[in-house]
């Protein structure tokens, strides 16, 4: 068997997508057309993973389940096997969605797990994370961008309140999240305290945080991959559809 065929992937479709209305009132976030194709964006992601051989996907559900539902059924036609866990509300926060997952038995301690948020799009060779991941021998592996972007302009002010210099939109050169992580089911087992102390539990602001305080093997994997946040109006209205057919066309 290889590598790629052990890894589950959760992939985290439940939310309302409150920064995305008004078009979120009638569409679930990851259903929102996206490109030339005009396919859902959910669909990009479930072809990069069949691509790199990830084929048990689960889907973690809850805002518009039916839309998502509806489309991708248990995933047959488009050659992938995919599963369905409604979040039971008991715990919230994208932590929260991955621990009510593993209570509902959707995967097991000793699985390995691709976490993908699902308002991403990217070209990141996931089998490259794995590898790197189980190279390491790592506990979680965070998928991060060489550099970002920031989408607004930076000011360099005196003590005056004078502005020496201005940069538009300049690029972070340190290596930031893109929402996409390698995670070993028992490392959740460690968290479970969190859920007791915590109404909600997030995985990059409080599990990966956590994993760190007791010591065990958290790594990066820097990629200089395409990535795209579509986590807002402004955000979606000004995707570039040149950009997603020129990255993406290889995993159709």
């Amino acid at each position: 068997m290889g590598i790629m065929s052990q890894v589950k992937a959760l992939v985290l479709c439940g939310g309302k997508g409150t920064r995305l209305r008004p078009i979120t009132y009638y569409l679930q976030k990851t259903m929102i057309p996206i490109g030339y194709s005009q396919k859902p964006l959910l669909e990009y992601i479930v072809f990069l993973l069949k691509f790199h051989g990830v084929t048990d996907i689960t889907f973690l559900v809850n805002y518009k389940a039916k839309q998502i539902q509806n489309y991708f059924t248990d995933g047959t036609r488009f050659g992938v096997n995919i599963h369905y866990v409604h979040d039971i509300q008991s715990l919230k926060g994208t932590g929260g969605s991955v621990i009510n997952a593993y209570r509902q038995r959707s995967f097991i301690a000793k699985d390995t797990l691709l976490i993908y948020y699902g308002d991403i799009i990217t070209n990141l060779n996931l089998r490259a994370l794995v590898e790197f991941h189980k190279k390491k021998k790592a506990a979680a592996t965070m998928a991060l961008a060489s550099r970002f972007e920031i989408r607004v302009g930076l000011a360099d002010l005196s003590e005056d309140g004078r502005i020496r210099g201005f940069i538009e939109k300049p690029e972070l050169e340190k290596p930031v999240s893109i929402g996409i992580l390698v995670v070993e089911g028992k490392s959740l087992n460690l968290v479970q305290e969190l859920a007791e102390e915590k109404q909600a539990v997030d995985l990059m602001g409080d599990v990966i945080p956590h994993l760190i305080q007791l010591n065990k093997p958290v790594y990066g994997f820097a990629s200089d991959a395409f990535w795209y946040d579509i986590g807002s109006t402004e955000a979606y209205e000004k995707l570039n559809k040149r950009k997603v057919k020129d990255t993406m066309s290889t995993f159709f």
